[in-house]
């Protein structure tokens, strides 16, 4: 559902609202006009099962314009952050043992997109 803008200043038919629906999650977006960017306060979070499923979205989320960041961040052609997550990093992070978890998120912070084989080999080391 589209609201158009009546208010003064705005173009005529200019989009003021979009309400959408992704996977069952509703959202609604504002057009704030230009004076509002986004930065890393709105972002949103893909959590993956597979290294394949973290290089997928991290292909399509940094293509057309999208820039890298670190520990799994990045910002896609709109300037929109996302953070790619896989599943076991979650977990790892988790662990009881601090020496474990300590170790992967040494790991992780070294890290652009997050590899999970890396992760798992901190892990167990």
């Amino acid at each position: 559902m589209e609201q158009t803008a009546e208010k003064p200043g705005r173009p005529v038919g200019s989009v003021l609202t979009v309400e959408f629906e992704i996977e069952g999650q509703k959202f609604v977006a504002l057009n704030g006009g230009p004076q509002f960017k986004f930065n890393e306060s709105i972002s949103f979070v893909v959590t993956c099962e597979t290294q394949e499923e973290v290089d997928y979205f991290w292909e399509k989320l940094t293509a057309d314009g999208g820039r890298e960041s670190q520990c799994g961040w990045l910002k896609d052609k709109f300037g929109l952050s996302w953070q790619v997550v896989p599943t076991v990093l979650i977990d790892m992070l988790h662990e009881k043992d601090s020496e474990k978890s300590e170790r992967v998120t040494e790991a992780m912070l070294k890290m652009k997109k997050i590899n999970i084989k890396t992760l798992k080999e901190a892990y167990k080391s």
